[in-house]
């Protein structure tokens, strides 16, 4: 995998499913979210920026694509990059994939500002920040 991808895996628990038995689609917002912490917690550069407390990055829209269902059992990988950087926002790319044969249950596109904490409101994505963030761009 890219050195510029995150994955991290998961198991589908009974108290993921719906009433069909298969992963509730309001629990992949948990899969995702789980993943873009994944994804930080490996990039410590990255991260010291953030934790600074002056800045946080805060989701603006999420775009999912349901593929297939994922049951009780099932294990399951969410891969994580940075898709795009912009100056005031910048888009990752969220892919749940079942372990055991690779198949696609889920995409997604989540899009995000910068925005300055005291002030509460978005900020240029720049300097120091912009610097960590753009090697890590993948192309689509």
């Amino acid at each position: 995998m890219d050195s510029r991808c995150s994955a991290v895996r998961l198991r589908v628990r009974g108290y993921h499913l719906d009433g069909y038995g298969h992963v509730n689609n309001a629990r992949y917002l948990e899969f995702l979210e789980e993943g873009r912490w994944a994804y930080f917690d490996e990039r410590s550069d990255l991260a010291s920026v953030i934790t600074r407390g002056d800045v946080a990055f805060v989701a603006v829209n999420l775009n999912i694509d349901y593929r297939r269902a994922a049951l009780a059992g099932d294990d399951l990988k969410v891969v994580t990059e940075l898709a795009e950087l912009g100056t005031r926002s910048a888009k990752m790319h969220q892919e749940v994939r079942r372990d055991r044969d690779d198949k696609l249950v889920a995409s997604a596109d989540l899009t995000f500002v910068l925005l300055d904490v005291k002030c509460n409101k978005a900020v240029a994505i720049e300097g120091e920040l912009r610097d960590v963030m753009a090697p890590l761009v993948i192309a689509q």
